[in-house]
């Protein structure tokens, strides 16, 4: 109902330590979201409530925030209870779906989490969705050289670009395509987004403070306010523009191998994420019955309400037809 600038590191939702059990992931805006109370504590929620979550706690934009959410509930969470886990997989989601289904959370590799992230490592090297100090350091040395210690869109556009020419050079797994060529870029310029006081109306930059509260230890800064109004990734163009690359990845398990894939979404063809998330749908619940079909073209719709807007005019598709 309320759109506007608020205070939400207030005392509905206080920060709160981890309990034994409770799970965390890759993503330190849902982290810190958990550790608030805005979902569950022990991280996991439906995608009802980290829909309301992120539209409470960070101000995005109501169709951006679908689109985030159903991207990962169709690939990571549980079709069955719809429930969803923002770390690794869990009991805490109910009985999984049979195979290929895995209803893995956040963690698994190559759907919503992905390679050459700002403060994760890729999953090649073992883990994939703890907070890396060395990698933050990077972050905060790029943050000194390039935006004179805070973080901003000319940090991001560098740091992306030394990040991709890591994994190519480190990693002959790479992968950097499709579903995590859009969140790759994304995650650059969230912290940029969501993660500055919005009460700073010009120059928004980051401080190292923040940045280390958000990343490291998972809560909001003290009278930490959200943005003015609801809003999505904007600045990713700028990001692109500072170094240009095309998705693809290293080939025939080799590093420096990267190879441009022309069927990869991009930016210019994001219709092509959408295609690809159905058509994974369809890998994982090829057969799907009762309560799990129908909660497949459920959530395949919410998708759909969010993508036609964001992506601009992408034509909905059925694969469990339209009842």
């Amino acid at each position: 109902r309320f759109t506007g600038l608020k205070l939400v590191n207030d005392r509905d939702h206080p920060w709160r330590p981890l309990r034994n059990g409770d799970i965390r992931g890759p993503c330190p805006g849902m982290n810190t979201l958990a550790s608030h109370g805005y979902i569950s504590r022990d991280g996991v929620a439906s995608p009802s409530d980290i829909v309301k979550a992120v539209q409470e706690g960070l101000n995005m934009e109501n169709k951006f925030a679908i689109v985030v959410t159903y991207i990962a509930h169709l690939l990571d969470g549980n079709l069955v209870t719809d429930l969803l886990s923002i770390g690794g997989k869990t009991p805490k989601t109910g009985p999984a779906p049979a195979p290929p289904a895995h209803a893995g959370g956040f963690n698994v590799h190559g759907t919503f989490e992905g390679d050459a992230g700002m403060t994760r490592a890729d999953a090649f090297f073992g883990d994939n969705h703890s907070f890396n100090q060395t990698l933050f350091d990077k972050f905060v040395d790029f943050s000194n050289r390039y935006g004179g210690g805070f973080y901003n869109l000319t940090v991001a556009g560098e740091l992306r670009y030394s990040r991709i020419q890591d994994s190519i050079a480190t990693n002959p797994e790479f992968s950097f395509k499709d579903v995590r060529y859009i969140t790759a870029y994304g995650e650059t310029v969230f912290p940029i987004t969501f993660f500055v006081d919005g009460r700073t109306t010009t120059d928004r930059k980051l401080s190292m403070d923040a940045a280390a509260s958000f990343f490291r230890d998972m809560r909001f800064p003290p009278d930490f306010h959200r943005p003015g109004q609801p809003t999505t990734n904007e600045g990713i163009d700028v990001v692109i523009a500072a170094h240009p690359w095309l998705p693809g990845g290293n080939a025939d398990g080799k590093v420096n191998n990267y190879v441009v894939d022309p069927n990869s979404a991009d930016f210019t063809q994001p219709c092509r994420v959408y295609s690809h998330v159905v058509n994974s749908a369809v890998q994982l619940y090829p057969n799907p019955t009762g309560i799990l079909r129908r909660n497949l073209i459920k959530n395949l719709h919410y998708l759909h309400t969010g993508v036609d807007v964001v992506f601009g005019g992408c034509a909905e598709l059925f694969p469990y037809g339209r009842s």
